[in-house]
């Protein structure tokens, strides 16, 4: 994975490369259509000649086969355009925070906002925090939310209204509506430090936290 500081250079890697490609491979199948037929009407038979309908048959088969071909290359070329134009709006997130799945959060000034997304309404959410010990440290009741996404600060309290020792750690949501289960994604808070482009994409490199793709952004700060 390398990092990318300048789109420029991405249009680079991305349209020429491509469009070389599929230029040469349109070349060669055209090459080699025309080589064997040429032939094929040099051996043919003088008492059998090729029908006309099979050359023409043969000749509409190449044209179905440069367009596919064709059609393959603009569909990269708008593929490579795309990944360029979505590299340079990632690299406007560098040096701002954004909301993407996740678990973890701390009880510091701007690490304690957490989030999760809701896949329907429900009647109570709980939102449970947990030490690196994965011991109970905090239960916060928010009653009934809305789905999408909702967000909310830890204030760094414990449930014995002791401030938590710095450090990491995680929270889960447990939402139902009425005696259903309703199924979230927990979401947290991280800085951007820089974007790449790897095999799944453009990938954000957060601060303290695994790169996440750039389609997992549910807000931005």
């Amino acid at each position: 994975m390398t990092t990318v500081q300048d789109a420029s250079n991405v249009s680079s890697l991305f349209g020429a490369g491509a469009a070389t490609a599929a230029k040469g491979s349109s070349t060669e199948t055209q090459d080699r259509f025309l080589s064997l037929l040429v032939a094929q009407m040099k051996n043919q038979d003088p008492l059998n000649p090729l029908d006309n309908a099979q050359v023409t048959s043969q000749l509409a088969q190449l044209s179905t086969v440069q367009g596919i071909e064709n059609m393959n290359s603009t569909l990269e070329s708008l593929s490579a355009s795309m990944g360029v134009n979505q590299m340079a709006q990632a690299a406007n997130l560098i040096g701002r925070s954004v909301l993407v799945p996740g678990d973890s959060i701390r009880p510091a000034q701007m690490e304690d906002v957490m989030g999760f997304d809701l896949s329907r309404p429900a009647d109570k959410v709980t939102v449970n925090i947990h030490n690196a010990s994965g011991e109970l440290v905090r239960s916060l009741h928010l009653g009934s939310k809305e789905d999408g996404v909702n967000l909310l600060a830890w204030d760094g309290l414990t449930d014995k209204g002791a401030a938590a020792p710095d450090g990491k750690y995680t929270f889960s949501i447990d939402a139902v509506q009425g005696d259903t289960a309703v199924s979230s994604t927990a979401l947290h808070l991280g800085m951007v430090n820089s974007v790449s482009q790897g095999s799944q994409g453009v990938q954000l490199n957060l601060a303290g936290i695994d790169s996440v793709s750039y389609a997992d952004i549910r807000q931005i700060f």
